[in-house]
C-alpha cells in the first residue's frame, strides 16, 4: 500500500487526472495544442528509445513522422481505415529502420547523425517531388477522421482522446520494453559496446532494433499527425522536425523514460505561451533552451535525477553520522 501511495506514482495518477480532465476548459485550439503534444511525445519516445537508451544518434525521426503521416492520409482517403494505415506504417517504419541502422554497425557519433540526416532530406525530397504519390506540394487535404463503432471522432475532443490513447498504449509499450532484457541490452550497449559484447549481447541485432522500433513509433506519431491537422504537405517534415524532436528528448533528459514527456511540453507549449511577445517569442524560446542546456545538459529529468541522489547521499551520510557513537559506546563497554 504504501508502494502505491509513492510520491511518483501519485504525481502520475495526477498528470493522468489532468491530461483527461483538462480539455474541458480549454478552446478548440487549445485542445489541438494538446493533441499535438500527445502525437509529438509519442515520435519523441521512439527517439529516446534510439538516442537515449542505445546510444545511436538519429537525425531522420521527422521523416518517419512523414512516412506515418503520408501512408495515413494515402489510404485513408482511398477509404481505408486509420488502423490498417497505422499497421502499414509501423511495418513499413520498421524495416526502413532497420535498414537505415545498418549504417550504424560501421559508423558512429556525428558519422551516424550525417547518414541519418542525409536519409531525413532524402525522405523529404520524395514527399516533395513524388506528386504522383504525395502530389507535391500541394499536398493531400480532405484526410478524414476515424469513427469508433461507427460513430465519427470528428469533434477536436473526441479526437483527442483517440491521440491520448495513443500515446497511452505506447506509454505502456515503452515501460514494458525498458524493463525487458531488450532494454537492459540497449543500455548496455549505449554505456559500453565492447562491455557488452563480451557479455553476450549482440550488439547487432539490438543496434538494429533501437533503430527499427524507434522508427516504428515515429510512423506511429505521424499516423496520428495527419487526421489531426487533416491535411499532409512536405513542410512540417523538413529537417526542422527530426531537429525539434532531438531538442525534446535532449531538454527532457535523454535515456529518462519520461523526458520526452517534458521537452515536448516544453517544445509545444512554451512557444504558444510565450506569444504575447510577440515578433520575441521565438528569441526568448531559444534562450531559455540555451540556458537549460548550459546549466544541465542531462536536461530537465538530470537536474531532479541529480538531486534526489544529492539527497539520498546526505541521508546515508547523515545515518552514518548517528550510528557512530552507538559503534564506539559498544566498543568501550
Amino acid at each position: 500500500m504504501t508502494q502505491l501511495l509513492s510520491p511518483r506514482n501519485l504525481a502520475a495518477l495526477a498528470a493522468i487526472v489532468a491530461l483527461i480532465v483538462l480539455p474541458h476548459f480549454l478552446s478548440r485550439y487549445g485542445i489541438y495544442i494538446l493533441s499535438l503534444w500527445a502525437v509529438t511525445v509519442i515520435a519523441a519516445i521512439g527517439l529516446n528509445l534510439t538516442l537515449g537508451y542505445a546510444g545511436q544518434i538519429s537525425l531522420a525521426q521527422g521523416a518517419f513522422v512523414g512516412v506515418g503521416a503520408y501512408t495515413a492520409a494515402i489510404m485513408t482517403t482511398q477509404g481505408w481505415p486509420l488502423l490498417a494505415a497505422l499497421a502499414v506504417a509501423i511495418v513499413l517504419c520498421f524495416v526502413i529502420g532497420w535498414l537505415l541502422g545498418y549504417p550504424a554497425l560501421r559508423v558512429q557519433h556525428h558519422y551516424l547523425a550525417f547518414v541519418t540526416l542525409a536519409f531525413a532530406t532524402l525522405a523529404y525530397l520524395v514527399f516533395r517531388n513524388e506528386e504522383w504519390l504525395t502530389k507535391g506540394i500541394y499536398g493531400i487535404f480532405g484526410v478524414p477522421r476515424p469513427s469508433l463503432f461507427g460513430h465519427p471522432l470528428k469533434s477536436p475532443i473526441a479526437f483527442y482522446y483517440v491521440c491520448l490513447g495513443a500515446l497511452g498504449l505506447t506509454t505502456l509499450f515503452g515501460l514494458w520494453l525498458v524493463r525487458s532484457p531488450w532494454g537492459r541490452a540497449f543500455m548496455a550497449l549505449r554505456e559500453n559496446p565492447v562491455r557488452a559484447l563480451s557479455l553476450g549481447v549482440d550488439t547487432r541485432r539490438y543496434t538494429l532494433m533501437a533503430f527499427a522500433i524507434g522508427s516504428a513509433l515515429g510512423g506511429v506519431s505521424g499516423v496520428f499527425y495527419a487526421p489531426l491537422v487533416e491535411f499532409v504537405d512536405p513542410t512540417p517534415f523538413a529537417l526542422s522536425m527530426s531537429f525539434n524532436l532531438l531538442l525534446m528528448v535532449i531538454v527532457g533528459g535523454q535515456g529518462f523514460f519520461f523526458g520526452p514527456y517534458l521537452g515536448a511540453l516544453i517544445a509545444v507549449l512554451l512557444p504558444e505561451w510565450l506569444r504575447f511577445t510577440k515578433g520575441y517569442y521565438l528569441i526568448i524560446y531559444a534562450f531559455v533552451v540555451m540556458l537549460l542546456l548550459i546549466w544541465s545538459p542531462s536536461g530537465i529529468l538530470g537536474i531532479l535525477d541529480r538531486y534526489l541522489t544529492e539527497r539520498k547521499t546526505r541521508r546515508a551520510s547523515a545515518a552514518r553520522a548517528a550510528a557512530k557513537p552507538t559503534y564506539d559506546s559498544g566498543a568501550s563497554s
